[in-house]
Order: C-alpha cells, then structure tokens, then sequence
C-alpha cells in the first residue's frame, strides 16, 4: 500500500496529523507493506525565506486579529499537539518560505532520508525556533540526519529539485486539495485534515482490503476458458 501525504513543514496541522497517522501505523498488521512518500505543498508560496516576526505578529497580521488573539490561536494548536506527544513552543517559530526546505526533502528522499529530514525540519520549527527557510540552518539539520554536507550544500545554493516539488503541487490540486495535510491512500482514498487517529486506522482497514486479490470460497466448481464448447442451439 502507498500513502501520500501532502503537507508543508510549517503548518501545525500537519505535524499533528503525521503524528496521528504514525500512530494508526504502530497498530496496523501489515505496516511493514505500506509505503510513505511525503509530497510537497507551500501554504504560503509568497512569504520571504525568512521574517523577523514571531508567528503570533504574522497570524494577526495576516487574519487581521490581535497579538492577544493570535496567541489563544496558538495556544489552541499546541494543546491538541500536546494530545498528540507534540511539544510545541511556537513563541520560538519564525514564518518562512519553505520551498528550499522541500527541494531538500527530496534531496533526502533519494539517499532514503524523506522522512527523517520532515520530521527534523518540523520539530526544529515548532519547538526549537530553526528558521526553516534560511540555507545554513537548513544544512546543520541536514547533516544531522545523516545527509553528505557537501550534497546538502550543493542543493541548497541552486535550484535541484525545484521541479519536483512543483510537481507535487500540481498533483495535490489534481487531488483535489486545497490544503494540507491531505493524505492520499494508494490513489484511490483521501483524508483531509489531521483527523483523529481512528479515521486513519479504518481507512488503512479499508484500503488494505480493496487492494487485496479474492478469495476463493468453497471447492471448485466447473469453469469454461476460451476454449469451452459452447453447445449448440436448437
């Protein structure tokens, strides 16, 4: 089985929903057979590679709300991340671009790293403040999980990768999402959102069993192949 998860290293959504499908799999019988492949979406295409605002300035900016209430916004969030074993510390993140950050996921991806770096990229953001668009932050997380500095390095400072994750982007809108997290279930079944652990843990279920062959019930009967007489009719 194949999943596709859509998501971008700076929403909170998405951290929660990795961490709520990740538990759906530590329970699933035949985790050892499902595939991940993480997918790169951009919530925010425009902003710079890097701000000198906190996340609670740039939410009250953006949605028009004050400090006060772009904080309870957060607080929010980080208590249903709590739920899911997150400890966020948003008062340390900084808003960025993240479009180098997926060229490097798929840099990762092809030493087999993907989902190492994701989860490295996101908590480095959420709880410890890395500013995620910025190239020699990007790369001390890189070299953490195990990737060559000198490849890291060379992505980094061209443009590798960049149609792979317009790629993604044009496949998530073929999906049909207009944001993320959206997880992608061997082409066939979708979930929205970071949905509550036992969504994920039917639809894996569910998808397991639509892409298993039949089984064959009772002895076997008479059957007819190409080469069946067919009786002639009176």
């Amino acid at each position: 089985m194949q999943i596709e998860v859509f998501s971008d290293v700076v929403c909170p959504w998405c951290y929660i929903g990795k961490r709520r499908l990740e538990e759906a799999l530590s329970r699933f019988d035949h985790a050892d057979q499902v595939t991940v492949t993480y997918r790169s979406f951009q919530l925010d295409p425009s902003s710079p590679d890097t701000s000198d605002l906190g996340l609670e300035e740039m939410l009250a900016a953006k949605y028009g709300r004050s400090i006060e209430q772009a904080r309870a916004m957060n607080a929010q969030v980080s208590a249903v991340a709590t739920g899911a074993g997150l400890d966020f510390r948003l008062e340390r993140a900084r808003p960025a671009n993240t479009f180098r950050a997926h060229r490097l996921i798929h840099y990762a991806a092809d030493h087999g790293l993907a989902d190492e770096l994701t989860e490295r990229l996101m908590h480095g953001y959420f709880s410890e403040g890395v500013r995620v668009g910025e190239r020699d932050d990007l790369l001390r997380l890189a070299v953490e999980i195990g990737l060559d500095e000198a490849g890291a390095a060379e992505v980094l400072d061209s443009d590798a990768y960049a149609g792979h994750v317009h790629a993604d982007i044009d496949l998530a809108r073929q999906f049909g999402a207009t944001g993320v997290p959206f997880f992608v279930f061997d082409r066939k079944y979708g979930i929205s959102g970071a949905q509550e652990t036992a969504l994920f843990t039917e639809v894996l279920s569910t998808a397991w069993a639509a892409a298993q062959p039949p089984i064959a019930v009772g002895s076997k009967g008479a059957t007819c192949d190409d080469s069946c007489a067919v009786p002639e009719q009176d």
